[in-house]
Parts: C-alpha cells; sequence; structure tokens
C-alpha cells in the first residue's frame, strides 16, 4: 500500500434563491441560481485503498449543506450578505468540523454560481490571516 496523499472530489447541486445588498446592478434583485459545489478532502488511503468513502462524503454535504439551502431563500438564512465569496466561508466552517480529522482534511470547495462564474477557497487561503 502506498503512502500518498490523495485529493477526491465529488460534486452537488442545489438551488436556491436571494438578492446581493448594497449592490448597484441586476442582483439586486430576487434572483435564483442552480449552485453547483465541488468539495475537494486529501488524505492518504485506508486500508480499503479510499480517502473517504463517497457516500460518507455525500452524507455530510447533505446534512451540512443541501439540506439547509437547497430550494430556500437564503436571504431568510443568513445575517451576511450572501455573496459567493461569503458563501464559500460559510460551507467551508460547516464542512470543516464534520470531514477533518488525522487522516482526512477539507482542502478546496469550488462554488459556482453560473456556467461562467464561480468562486474557490482553499485551505490554506481559509487559514491564512489577513
Amino acid at each position: 500500500m502506498h503512502n500518498k496523499r490523495i485529493d477526491v472530489t465529488k460534486i452537488f447541486t442545489f438551488d436556491s434563491a436571494h438578492k446581493l445588498n448594497n449592490y448597484e446592478g441586476d442582483c439586486k434583485y430576487l434572483h435564483g441560481h442552480t449552485y453547483k459545489l465541488e468539495v475537494t478532502i486529501r488524505g492518504k488511503v485506508d486500508d480499503r485503498g479510499m480517502v473517504m468513502d463517497f457516500n460518507d462524503l455525500k452524507a455530510i454535504v447533505k446534512e451540512r449543506i443541501l439540506d439547509r439551502l437547497d430550494h430556500r431563500y437564503l436571504n431568510e438564512l443568513f445575517e451576511f450578505n450572501t455573496t459567493c465569496e461569503n458563501m464559500l466561508v460559510w460551507m467551508f466552517e460547516q464542512l470543516e468540523e464534520n470531514i477533518s480529522d488525522n487522516r482526512v482534511q477539507l482542502q478546496k470547495l469550488v462554488l459556482w454560481e453560473t456556467p461562467t462564474s464561480f468562486g474557490t477557497l482553499e485551505r490554506e487561503q481559509y487559514y491564512a490571516e489577513g
């Protein structure tokens, strides 16, 4: 068995509505997105040869994010402005406490608002100061 760290990624979609505060443009009005969320974890494989069972990852993301955001009005759920950037930080916090341990770490999130617009938050960015 090798001792390499491997990244594995699972992709999820959910539908939500929101509007942006303090913004001049069309997004200041109520609108919706079919968001695409890419969750990447990094770790060493276990005795089965897996970093994490995709079904286990799916269950965590479903409980911590999808069940809370899918078909919801985001502005009713959060005190912060529901930008892609702010959503990424919140999502990282939700998943970090439920995924990361001595063997596996949440490595990166990519949140797509549209087919051409997305944000990325990597572990090193989240923990960097300033």
